[in-house]
């Protein structure tokens, strides 16, 4: 039986993740109120972002931009699109 969980994200109960996808007390609140489902919109938001911004994650700041984006998109009210984005068809 799959593990669920009540989906912050997604306002509904949906399939858990299966283990803390982010390190520390953040990785732990997402798998206690984030399900697999969020966290794949999550992942494909932050490629999208890291891609139409040119972002290395080498770079300190980069890595705090998306700390920041993953916070808002998964618990507030949503992640940023880069100005002039347009989604693949």
């Amino acid at each position: 039986m799959t593990k669920t969980v009540m989906c912050r994200k997604l306002g509904k109960e949906a399939a858990a993740l299966e283990k803390a996808p982010y390190p520390g007390e953040m990785g732990q609140r997402i798998l206690a109120e984030i399900s697999s489902e969020a966290w794949d919109q999550w992942v494909a938001q932050q490629t999208m972002l890291i891609n139409e911004n040119r972002l290395s994650m080498a770079d300190a700041s980069s890595r705090k931009f998306l700390v920041k984006e993953m916070e808002n998109f998964l618990f507030g009210e949503g992640s940023e699109t880069p100005e002039g984005f347009t989604p693949p068809e």
